[in-house]
């Protein structure tokens, strides 16, 4: 079967995106500046095949919820959470729901396994049976293909090596300028201009 289900760490795809803008020096406070344009990475993620199911995990800012409501509007479930709540590790419980809905989708289509595209560099968890290398790995042993889109210099390299031999690994800096945009500074910041994002180029998208 060539559905795709898609599960998305959004804070981890984020948050290294903001480091690598400050090493590629897109002007002054790139790391503020960068964007993630969800349209192009959700394409990347698909590459074009039919999306049976796709979630998403990341924070509420108040200032990402009309971008959050699109990514819904385009078939995404979007699970968000408090960044700041005192009670719980700022990803574990993202963490937790993404491998919840894996493991449900692994049962649901017990005997019709699709591709399984996780968008994360996260790993841990894995010599004690946890964490995501190890629910792909049980996906995996059930006919699922699965795909790893990650930052290369952010993926868990034992899940990265896993993924390699024994589905497909997407180094996510081979299309940096496609899955990014950069706003222009803020008023009272040093002056830099906005940068929106290129079209895609899927020729160095490998598929699984």
């Amino acid at each position: 079967m060539d559905r795709v289900f898609i599960y998305w760490d959004n804070s981890n795809i984020f948050y290294e995106a903001q480091r690598l803008a400050g090493l590629r020096q897109e002007g002054p406070d790139a790391r503020y500046r960068v964007r993630i344009d969800f349209s192009n990475i959700l394409r990347l993620a698909h590459a074009d095949r039919p999306m049976e199911r796709a979630i998403a995990v990341g924070s509420i800012p108040p200032e990402m919820r009309q971008l959050w409501n699109r990514m819904e509007d385009s078939g995404v479930e979007a699970a968000l959470f408090d960044r700041g709540s005192p009670a719980r590790g700022e990803q574990e419980m993202p963490d937790r729901l993404l491998q919840l809905r894996m493991l449900e989708n692994a049962l649901d289509y017990n005997g019709d396994p699709g591709i399984a595209v996780l968008l994360t560099g996260d790993g841990p968890g894995y010599l004690e049976g946890a964490g995501f290398h190890s629910t792909l790995e049980r996906m995996h042993r059930r006919g699922w293909r699965i795909e790893i889109l990650s930052w290369a210099h952010s993926c868990n390299q034992r899940m990265r090596r896993w993924a390699e031999e024994n589905g497909v690994f997407v180094a996510l800096d081979d299309f940096y300028e496609s899955i990014t945009f950069m706003e222009p500074s803020r008023p009272g910041f040093e002056l830099a201009p906005a940068r929106e994002s290129a079209e895609l180029d899927f020729s160095r998208r490998a598929i699984g």
